[in-house]
């Protein structure tokens, strides 16, 4: 491959999942990623029955799955519909990658929330297994999970992107906290509301509308985000004006976060979320996991269809944004700022990027994996912090606030 065609595919690789927000691991843009060709087909899939069903665990808004198919693991993945391609940690590859795999796809440069640039790998996976589900030859890159399991505080082996389920239909049951694998069926009786997909990009891109507003947007799981939204060729009104928020690296520099709150509804099919907060973004519109946790989400790839399904009609209400104002870095000794909320509590304290954060609320960050710290954000009125001077720690309490009322 030549360096310009190097760089080419470079830049038309978009983004990971908004786990990105919190400065943590690879950082494109903000929420997803895709090649311009299209990806692999997993070599077969089979299932061990007509339905498979997969225990998840709440993660935040995400589903983590746990797996395990030999002497090894239990392995841990998320699933990311705004993926087009399979990550993979070094571990895996080296375990389960082929021999003599052909060269399917091109190193890909990214850079991390460090600033430093790294090379993804290509590897071909003799399999994967999801419970009864099983998955061989899969085509994806090599990353290094250590940042992203340090951030959700259990060990994660991969990202599963959106092509590996085409030979199947892929439910994720947010409300019942499972995952649903099942053969691909000329016409599967669904209830609730389906809606047709573009899958020109191997990702799901679906109609929908803010008011009389209609755009199209990606159903991104890996996204924490609600609504990710590109104002361009709308004017959507603001019941909370954008603001400020963290800062968000990208491959052509940081850029800050703008989230506000739109006056009205965002409507899936017939399903209203009343006044969504929303991330305002130069990149596709979006929906995260943020709005998509009030659903059971049915792909069917075969038929370029998606079903969304909840057990209310009524519309779906959205709770204020509270934000401890930091967003972290994280290892298991200690948290590094990564950016400050301008006008919060902790950038009036002093608090700054770069400075190590080792206990909250007197017990070590060690202890505190992403789903505890996120439940202590949403109900505390303040939390210590405990900041590392070098060899002197220093306690210091700062407010929770609304981010976005």
């Amino acid at each position: 491959m030549t360096p310009s065609r190097r760089s080419s595919r470079d830049r038309r690789l978009r983004h990971l999942p908004v786990w990105l927000l919190a400065g943590v691991a690879v950082l494109l843009c903000a929420g997803c990623f895709s090649f311009r060709r299209s990806p692999p087909r997993p070599g077969r899939t089979t299932l061990d029955s007509r339905l498979v069903i997969l225990p998840a665990t709440p993660m935040a808004s995400y589903l983590v799955v746990e797996t395990k198919w030999d002497k090894h693991g239990p392995y841990h993945f998320l699933i990311d519909t705004g993926a087009s391609i399979t990550l993979i940690s070094p571990e895996l590859a080296a375990r389960y990658g082929a021999k003599n795999a052909p060269d399917e796809q091109p190193v890909i440069r990214v850079r991390s929330s460090q600033g430093d640039m790294s090379m993804l790998s290509p590897v071909t996976l003799r399999r994967i297994e999801l419970g009864g589900a099983e998955f061989e030859n899969v085509s994806a890159l090599v990353y290094d999970c250590t940042e992203l399991s340090a951030h959700f505080g259990v060990k994660i082996d991969g990202i599963l992107g959106f092509p590996l389920f085409r030979e199947t239909i892929l439910t994720l049951d947010y409300p019942r906290s499972r995952v649903l694998i099942e053969p691909r069926s000329s016409n599967p009786l669904l209830p609730g509301v389906t809606i047709p997909f573009n899958n020109d990009r191997r990702t799901p891109i679906i109609p929908v509308r803010i008011g009389d507003q209609n755009f199209v947007a990606l159903i991104d799981s890996g996204s924490d985000a609600a609504l990710s939204l590109n104002p361009i060729g709308l004017q959507p009104a603001f019941a909370i004006q954008p603001r400020a928020g963290v800062t968000i690296a990208t491959l052509s520099g940081d850029r800050e976060q703008r989230i506000g709150r739109v006056a009205k509804p965002l409507y899936i099919g017939d399903y209203a979320v009343d006044s969504p907060v929303t991330d305002l973004t130069e990149d596709l519109s979006s929906i995260g996991s943020g709005i998509l946790k009030n659903f059971a989400v049915t792909f069917d790839q075969e038929h370029n269809r998606v079903t969304f399904y909840r057990d209310s009609p009524l519309p779906i209400p959205t709770e204020p944004r509270r934000s401890s104002g930091l967003s972290f870095s994280k290892t298991p000794a200690y948290w590094r700022i990564t950016s400050v909320v301008p006008g919060s509590p902790a950038e009036a304290a002093g608090v700054q990027r770069g400075d190590l954060v080792t206990r909250i609320n007197g017990e070590p960050v060690a202890q505190w994996d992403l789903r505890r710290y996120e439940q202590l954000v949403a109900t505390a009125p303040d939390i210590a912090f405990t900041f590392l001077n070098g060899t002197r720690e220093t306690e210091q309490h700062l407010k929770v606030f609304v981010l976005v009322p």
